[in-house]
């Protein structure tokens, strides 16, 4: 792990608030994320199942969870399985934790092997009346791998055919909607090291540098302030590739003119960043282009008080359309007129902006929660407004990560965007 130590009382509280709403004579099981092939004898770099990191702080391959609240013993009521390192994987593979580093990272008194929790579930399992299963419930995304808590719960169904099987991603999802006080800390954390990366970046762009160049200078600064990497594969987009929304190529040389649009973001201690900004390749925005951000940095600030409690984002996304299309309108893209006799189901403003203007984020990117949540104090979310013309060159979008509250907090708010504040430090 590059970043510093997380103090473990965070997952300890974050278990007692998982325990809460567990049915009594209840297991829950989580397991960690597998470890990926790339080819030959390679692994993908190892990213931790946001889920068990939330509950243990682990960061490691082969690791399960189970809490039993309820078991007669109170030594297994929380156990922590790990691998059991030997001389070989030493050698191989580095350091793996020993029981006392995991006790220390999770707060977990009681830590067994992984060649244990056969034997180990078994005696729970037996000592519950519901077996608790974390499956990917995410509403978008169905990945063809299957995890290792799905082929856990195969197994259990056939084993356990006669106990209750409860879905533990519902109350996984309500619990890391709203963050601790800590979590906001290692947030401000990669949005910080974020900051340095955009400042950094302002002073290397100019005409005939590279996308993938620009992007190594973020990666750059992102690694030398102990972030793990990108929290996301970056998009640093010249030109008319800004238009194109998930572009990550970043591959062509940023021209004369030209604006550059950089969506990116420092994952620290497994919690991400993700910001969005737009700077002229030549250090000085065109008019056009300055009356395009600007229109698009009114509607971002509009919108930032808008994410307060009670809110939600389907709400928040038809109040940013209503107003992109006045700031359209303004902007000479079309007329109220069209508007009046735009085609039912294909309004006008989702040509120039196809895309929502908020979603959750924390230990994913794309954080768990959906639409039409109701949003409460605590919560994080982005605010990326944009503007896309691909007939002028022109590819406008701006993003923060916000607290909600009755005063959204933006945690970004120290990561220059204002006209002025980028062509003065490109200078």
């Amino acid at each position: 792990m590059k970043y510093s130590s997380v103090n473990s009382s965070l997952f300890e509280k974050n278990r007692k608030k998982l325990v809460k709403f567990l049915q009594p004579n209840s297991v829950a099981v989580i397991h960690s994320n597998d470890q990926m092939p790339r080819n030959g004898d390679q692994y993908f770099p190892f990213r931790q199942n946001s889920d068990l990191f939330y509950l243990t702080g682990i960061d490691q391959e082969k690791t399960i969870l189970t809490l039993c609240p309820n078991h007669p013993n109170k030594e297994l009521r929380e156990i922590l399985f790990i691998i059991e390192s030997n001389e070989k994987i030493a050698v191989w593979e580095g350091h793996k934790y020993t029981k006392e580093e995991a006790q220390k990272a999770s707060g977990i008194i009681c830590i067994k092997y992984i060649s244990e929790f056969e034997s180990t579930f078994r005696e729970l399992a037996i000592n519950s009346e519901n077996i608790y299963l974390n499956l990917n419930e995410n509403t978008k995304f169905k990945p063809d791998v299957i995890s290792a808590d799905e082929r856990f719960a195969e197994v259990v169904k056939t084993i356990f055919p006669a106990h209750n099987i409860e879905r533990l991603a519902p109350i996984m999802k309500g619990l890391r909607l709203k963050k601790e006080a800590e979590e906001i800390e290692l947030m401000k954390q990669a949005c910080d090291i974020t900051d340095k990366a955009f400042r950094r970046v302002l002073k290397f762009v100019k005409p005939g540098v590279t996308e993938y160049e620009v992007e190594a200078e973020i990666t750059h600064e992102f690694l030398m302030n102990r972030a793990t990497g990108h929290a996301y594969a970056p998009i640093i987009a010249s030109g008319k590739s800004a238009c194109v929304l998930h572009y990550i190529e970043n591959n062509k040389i940023c021209k004369e003119g030209d604006l550059l649009l950089m969506d990116f973001g420092a994952e620290y201690a497994n919690y991400a960043a993700d910001c969005t900004r737009t700077i002229p390749v030549n250090g000085k925005f065109t008019p056009r282009q300055k009356e395009c951000y600007e229109a698009v940095l009114l509607v971002m600030n509009k919108a930032i008080s808008w994410l307060t409690p009670g809110a939600s984002i389907q709400k928040i996304n038809e109040r940013v359309e209503s107003l992109l299309q006045e700031e359209h309108i303004k902007l000479g893209l079309y007329t109220q007129e069209d508007v009046n006799n735009q085609e039912p189901g294909k309004p006008l403003v989702k040509k120039y902006y196809p895309h929502g203007t908020c979603h959750f984020i924390g230990l994913d990117v794309h954080d768990v929660g959906e639409r039409t949540t109701i949003l409460e104090e605590g919560m994080v979310l982005t605010c990326e407004p944009g503007i896309y013309i691909p007939e002028e060159n022109i590819g406008i979008r701006i993003e923060d990560n916000i607290i909600v509250g009755l005063k959204p907090m933006n945690i970004m708010e120290q990561i220059p965007k204002t006209v002025e504040e980028i062509e003065s430090l490109m200078k």
